[in-house]
């Protein structure tokens, strides 16, 4: 008996000796894996922590949004330093963010996506639907072993790990995470004045919607050429910075048309609400009298940013305008208005997590291992670094007290470009979303800048208390709500604009209301209490 085991024993013996010759055949000895099948081999196993990420080159292909048009991710900086350090060549398949939605979903819909979905802003209900489907890979256990960063994140900030964790139990997505402690980019964008007007007009500061309206009046009749308000462009950055004014959108950014009614303590869908209605009465006689620029809603940011440049605005709704327009300069962010029922609150506030669905693994990814250490990495103080300040002495300087800061080819471009454009052409963060975790030292953009900072400090006294995560979904209800939030949200949205333009009559405002029961507003905020009774639980 026991001459038969030592027998088994040395013959199994000699059969894993064989097949590790064999694999050190195939893939060892300083040779590269296969790079025609993406597929990493035993002696190319990932480690679960330190760089490279494989010994040999693996190839994945990611499809991505983008700010600028003539950004070449496939031959770009931060890439490419990236590659160096991972051994992980990325294919970019990048579309403009403009199109991103109708790209993604044809993607999607015909089975041609690639490895992974990068900045795609996914929402909990897509990812839902799409985690039960098995498109997009269930990650706990892969978090669990590959990646430490993240994984060190979510035990300390538990909001996030709840605000990403699927009703079924499962997290499908990497999201954008900003430190609680950065105020300023919490807020985000802000209404920006410049001070000059208030010599020129004679007014102070306003304090008030009405002194804002008084404001804007006093600059067109100084300088008819002189555009009072621009920016943008679209209702958001102008609705999220004055509905608070009215009292709207007190628990935060992340649910622009739901909040709480502060009388009753139930769930409100904002843009029915009688204080809305009065908001957009309001902003309809600020564009009416010409104090809006006739193109806030109908321009590309582009455009906005051409016209903007010319230093024609003059209050600013939009983030910094030194970081987003060419040569603008002094522009000092704006208190919190009071409104006409004595509300005084601000709430273009996010969640520190923005974004749940900032990147997911498809199930044609043959090396998820590798690819959950790439994202990781971005949730690492050097990740973060790497990520948004570039290279060291390329694109950004390093002081003796390891303070950093952009180079001056990029904070003072001698070409023209803003510091967005002049960042893109090394880097990718400007102007779409991304996973990672955003950190004041680190981040030197628009709401990274000193006025930005100031800014924040400026409403601060005025922040909502209660700032919700995104919501999450069973398989059902997100089926549902994305039928229904296609076409009420599609219709608010188109409303709002031809409310506050005029193409639209207030007259017509119960027929609006009557429009949204009709599309089943009733059940959208039934399917809405449920995310919100999870949440709360």
């Amino acid at each position: 008996m026991i001459k038969r085991r030592k027998k088994s024993i040395i013959m199994l013996s000699s059969l894993v000796l064989a097949a590790s010759s064999l694999f050190a055949a195939c893939g060892s000895n300083g040779t590269s894996a296969p790079q025609g099948d993406n597929q990493a081999s035993v002696s190319n196993e990932v480690s679960t922590e330190g760089m490279p990420i494989v010994q040999s080159p693996i190839n994945l292909e990611f499809f991505a949004p983008k700010r600028f048009a003539a950004s070449d991710w496939n031959n770009i900086l931060i890439w490419q330093e990236y590659e160096k350090l991972t051994n992980v060549h990325v294919k970019w398949n990048t579309i403009d963010r403009d199109n991103l939605v109708e790209k993604r979903n044809i993607l999607l819909a015909g089975g041609d996506y690639p490895d992974a979905l990068y900045g795609n802003g996914l929402s909990a209900s897509d990812l839902m639907m799409y985690g039960e489907q098995g498109v997009f890979l269930n990650l706990n256990d892969y978090i669990d072993k590959y990646a430490p960063n993240f994984k060190k994140l979510l035990e300390e900030y538990p909001e996030v790990k709840k605000a990403i964790t699927m009703p079924d139990g499962n997290i499908y997505s990497f999201p954008t995470v900003t430190d609680p402690n950065f105020t300023s980019m919490l807020t985000g964008a802000f209404m920006w004045y410049n001070p000059d007007w208030f010599t020129k007009t004679g007014l102070s500061e306003p304090k008030t919607t009405d002194e804002f309206y008084d404001f804007l009046k006093a600059i067109k009749a100084k300088d008819p050429k002189t555009i009072p308000l621009g920016g943008g462009p679209g209702w958001a950055y102008l609705g999220n910075f004055l509905q608070g004014a009215w009292g709207l959108g007190n628990h935060g950014v992340t649910h622009p048309y739901v909040d709480t009614n502060p009388t009753t303590n139930e769930l409100r869908f904002i843009p029915t609400d009688p204080n809305y209605k009065e908001l957009l009465q309001y902003t309809n006689k600020l564009y009416s009298e010409g104090l809006i620029d006739r193109d806030f809603f109908t321009a590309n940011a582009d455009q906005i940013i051409a016209k903007g440049s010319q230093g024609v605005y003059a209050v600013i709704a939009d983030y910094n305008p030194e970081s987003v327009y060419s040569n603008l300069k002094g522009y000092i962010g704006a208190s919190a208005l009071k409104g006409p029922h004595g509300d005084q609150m601000y709430s273009y506030i996010g969640s520190s997590v923005g974004n749940p669905g900032q990147f997911v693994i498809t199930n044609k990814n043959k090396n998820p291992e590798a690819t959950v250490r790439w994202v990781d990495y971005l949730y690492s103080d050097e990740g973060s670094k790497l990520f948004f300040m570039g290279v060291k002495d390329k694109t950004f300087v390093e002081k003796s007290d390891g303070v950093v800061d952009y180079s001056d080819e990029i904070k003072h471009n001698q070409n023209g470009l803003t510091q967005d454009q002049a960042v893109s052409q090394y880097l990718v963060w400007p102007g779409v979303g991304y996973p990672g975790i955003l950190k004041q030292k680190y981040f030197k953009g628009s709401e990274g800048m000193p006025a930005s900072v100031d800014a924040a400090k400026k409403v601060e006294p005025y922040l909502i208390k209660e700032i919700w995560p995104p919501f999450t979904y069973t398989k059902d209800e997100t089926e549902r709500m994305t039928v229904l939030r296609a076409d009420i949200e599609t219709y608010v949205k188109e409303m709002t604009t031809k409310f506050i333009t005029g193409g639209a009559s207030f007259s017509d405002w119960d027929s609006y209301v009557s429009t949204l029961n009709k599309m089943g507003l009733d059940e959208y905020m039934k399917i809405y209490k449920a995310g919100y009774d999870r949440y709360t639980k």
